[in-house]
């Protein structure tokens, strides 16, 4: 249901909020424990940098950290920038800008249910909630095959 951009937001963020807040995460290590080839992880985490999501620091020690508290920050909060049409509220034959019992397109009745679900998870779910799951999840191997080199 998520673009593959998203999910891979979502694999970042999931990482970056299971570490320590002071921990820095490189790219390197990032790409490499969550599966994302390097430079999709780049073009990931401009956005999320610019949204305040992600705090990135140059150097040495430097790296990718997490810049909000992932215990009250909503994963829609990180869908939202890359999904501008699954984060909106909207009919879903695009028919109206906003569905409704009084207003319904003919999807309505069999949509809703879902569509409050959906919304009812991406509202709910924290980062911290994504975090904990990702803890015991393996990394899965990364899609680049010049990124398998180690």
């Amino acid at each position: 249901m998520l673009s593959l951009t998203s999910q891979y937001a979502l694999r970042a963020i999931a990482h970056l909020a299971a570490q320590p807040r002071d921990k820095m995460v490189s790219g390197q290590e990032l790409s490499r424990r969550t599966g994302i080839p390097r430079n999709y992880l780049s073009k990931i985490l401009l956005p999320l940098g610019s949204a305040g999501i992600v705090e990135a620091v140059r150097g040495n020690s430097g790296g990718y950290r997490l810049a909000v508290p992932p215990e009250t920050t909503p994963i829609i909060r990180v869908i939202e920038l890359f999904e501008r049409n699954m984060t909106k509220r909207a009919c879903l034959l695009g028919l109206r800008p906003v569905c409704s019992d009084a207003n319904p397109c003919a999807a309505h009745r069999a949509w809703k249910p879902a569509k409050e679900a959906y919304f009812n998870l991406m509202e709910s779910a924290t980062l911290q909630d994504i975090a904990l799951a990702r803890k015991s999840a393996p990394a899965r191997p990364a899609a680049d095959p010049a990124h398998r080199r180690r």
